[in-house]
């Protein structure tokens, strides 16, 4: 009789030994269970993360010798990437450029350029630049950027934020009326935009020397400075770049240039 109890205590303690191994075994497994899920996001996370820092950086690259906006002519601190605006503005009419030629004046600094606006070749970049004139958007707007190196001399204007980065609350394209030969010629007003064709807004250059711009899609020609642009060379854009930009050719300019009065008929 006591050699049979003898007998049950020692399975009963073999066999809480085999469970206490058996719940040690268990605890381990859920332990690098975790460790290995704990891995595996932590992974992820840096996966998505690479993939976030990739798109912020990548975005956009702009042409490094063209106009670049928002959404603009190519420069550097605009070149970044640029999400399209997203408001209640509406793109104007381009009906609004009634197919003809418009002329007028516009004024930058104490400088008054003879301009025209091409209403029939580049009607949706005209009726917008007609629509913002009419309702002075561009009013004491500053021309943020400049360049001056031999083969590429554009002034570029029309950003309400100064920094290459804004526009009037809306964007549109396709590019109109690009020069076939991508030579934009010394007088030319055309469009600036970032990479995105339909990425155009108010941002626009002034081209006072024959400038050569090597991108297939081009940049819309809407208008040409028809008088005056011996007085803008001599009064804003000999003054050159800004000193401590980035480039000396290409940044913001050296004096302070503001639009003024846009009259058009």
């Amino acid at each position: 009789m006591a050699e049979n109890t003898r007998e049950q205590r020692r399975r009963k303690r073999e066999y809480e030994a085999r469970q206490v191994v058996h719940d040690v075994q268990v605890d381990r497994r859920r332990t690098d269970n975790k460790k290995a899920i704990i891995g595996a996001a932590a992974v992820a996370v840096v996966a998505i993360g690479a993939q976030i820092g990739f798109t912020a950086a990548g975005g956009q690259p702009q042409a490094d010798d063209a106009p670049t906006a928002t959404t603009a002519p190519a420069p550097g601190a605009e070149n970044g990437t640029q999400p399209p605006q997203q408001n209640d503005a509406a793109v104007p009419d381009p009906a609004i450029a009634e197919d003809r030629e418009w002329t007028g004046t516009m004024q930058i600094n104490d400088v008054t350029l003879d301009i025209s606006i091409d209403g029939k070749n580049a009607p949706q970049a005209a009726a917008n630049f007609i629509d913002l004139a009419k309702n002075n958007f561009y009013k004491d707007v500053t021309c943020h950027r400049i360049t001056t190196s031999s083969s590429f001399k554009v002034l570029q204007c029309g950003d309400p934020d100064g920094t290459g980065m804004g526009g009037p609350g809306y964007e549109f394209g396709p590019v109109e009326n690009a020069p076939e030969d991508g030579v934009y010629k010394e007088g030319v007003i055309a469009m600036a935009r970032a990479q995105d064709p339909n990425s155009m807004g108010s941002q626009f250059f002034i081209v006072y020397g024959d400038t050569p711009i090597p991108d297939p899609t081009g940049y819309t020609v809407f208008g040409e400075v028809t008088g005056g642009l011996d007085d803008l060379k001599s009064e804003v854009t000999d003054e050159g770049v800004a000193k401590g930009e980035p480039s000396p050719e290409d940044g913001k300019p050296a004096i302070d240039v503001k639009l003024g009065d846009i009259k058009l008929k």
